[in-house]
């Protein structure tokens, strides 16, 4: 499967250090040699890039690397094909607009039968069931909100909508508005924060270390969400098959109680 990476933080922060990691696992360290991208955001924008080759082997991604972008919410993909050819367009992160504001979605996993659920506004651009799904994540969001809810309304719809996806197979993902990045794990996801005192952290697949001691100042929060562990000298919180956990400015924030699935129309014909 595909390998994700995210980070929020309450500071503009570069994740280098993180993507030197997840790029050597993408052809090198690891079989995900069907392409990755990233987006970075900044104020009510965002940046992206994309490439199909094997991250390993990307120009794009080592210009990324070597030109370190400082952003709040960052989300990486290194993929695995499995659904849909290997492809530019099939490249996650995706990308779509809701309440104006930039939405990006990357997901590890099969999702089966998920071509089948209808969608409404947005549609997809390539042949990923992921793709898939996030248009019609986005659709249910738009239908259950005429205007932009509350952090906490939006919390829960995230989670019961993640919630409903999850029971088609595997969803473990990564979502964000620019302002919180959302996460759902279905069976392999991890997370830390990097908060004061700092200390070394030495990469798991290549022998590379950085003292974030020096790197940061003492109110700096940042937090990495990964598929699998990216650091061998740091605790991970390995999530919880079927959790979900929301980062605003580096810090998680409390989810309200878990109920049980809403599914009501979202569009004509349309579960949400």
């Amino acid at each position: 499967m595909c390998e994700l990476l995210g980070m929020s933080a309450n500071v503009p922060t570069d994740i280098a250090f993180s993507f030197a990691g997840l790029m050597r696992r993408g052809g090198q360290t690891g079989p995900h040699a069907d392409g990755w991208g990233i987006t970075f955001y900044e104020d009510k924008g965002c940046r992206a890039f994309h490439d199909p080759r094997p991250a390993a082997r990307s120009d794009v991604a080592e210009f990324v690397r070597s030109h370190p972008i400082k952003s709040n919410i960052v989300l990486c993909h290194i993929r695995r094909a499995n659904r849909g050819r290997v492809a530019l367009e099939n490249t996650h992160p995706f990308q779509r607009e809701l309440w104006g504001r930039p939405w990006s979605f990357a997901h590890n996993g099969q999702l089966r039968g998920v071509k089948r659920w209808p969608l409404g506004a947005h549609a997809p651009i390539g042949t990923t069931d992921s793709e898939h799904a996030f248009c019609w994540l986005m659709d249910a969001l738009r239908a259950r909100f005429a205007r932009p809810p509350s952090d906490r309304d939006l919390a829960a719809a995230v989670q019961d909508l993640a919630g409903q996806l999850a029971g088609l197979g595997v969803f473990n993902m990564l979502l964000s508005d620019g302002r919180s990045l959302f996460c759902h794990c279905s069976n392999r996801l991890a997370w830390l924060t990097r908060r004061a005192p700092f200390g070394p952290a030495t990469l798991v697949d290549e022998d590379l270390t950085v003292d974030f001691a020096r790197e940061t100042t003492p109110g700096d929060v940042v937090t990495v969400v990964a598929t699998r562990p990216l650091t061998r000298d740091e605790a991970w919180t390995v999530m919880e098959p079927g959790s979900c956990v929301v980062f605003r400015q580096g810090e998680a924030v409390p989810l309200p109680a878990r109920r049980a699935p809403r599914r009501v129309a979202a569009v004509r014909g349309m579960a949400a």
